[in-house]
């Protein structure tokens, strides 16, 4: 059991990781560096991919297999409203964003450079807010306030 305390630092660097290469994509398209647009956006998707996957894991296993169920967060006072308002939104645009990332993918892979540009401007910040919240909750549940 000790090896499901590895997933949430796991976790919370390819959320870093993720968001790095959201920037950086970010900046290569702003200066017209196409193929390295591409690399980092596809880079971030597949390092978005293993989070999902790892994510989906840790909390499978801590529930479904050990019995645990999810980390308490133990903040009290301010921190606390603060932090169920950033896990909520989080929780709901990384839910709602997905789908919408795998099209804006899909139209820059296929060529539809309009219809992606149209897209990527909405979907990429909110994608970059998905992945810099998803540190913010970690640094506040496993670090800050550590929970049971």
């Amino acid at each position: 059991m000790d090896y499901l305390y590895i997933f949430p630092h796991l976790n919370a660097t390819l959320n870093a990781t993720s968001g790095i290469f959201l920037v950086t994509g970010f900046y290569f398209i702003r200066t017209k560096q196409i193929s390295k647009h591409r690399a980092c956006m596809l880079t971030a998707a597949g390092v978005s991919s293993v989070f999902l996957a790892f994510y989906l894991t840790h909390h499978a296993l801590r529930t479904y297999y050990f019995g645990l169920g999810p980390t308490r967060f133990t903040g009290e006072g301010l921190i606390r409203p603060i932090y169920f308002t950033i896990l909520t939104s989080h929780t709901i645009l990384a839910a709602t964003v997905t789908p919408f990332v795998l099209l804006t993918l899909w139209r820059g892979l296929k060529g539809h450079y309009d219809k992606h540009r149209k897209i990527a401007r909405l979907v990429f910040p909110v994608w970059l807010y998905v992945s810099v919240t998803g540190v913010i909750v970690y640094i506040l549940l496993y670090h800050l306030f550590p929970g049971r």
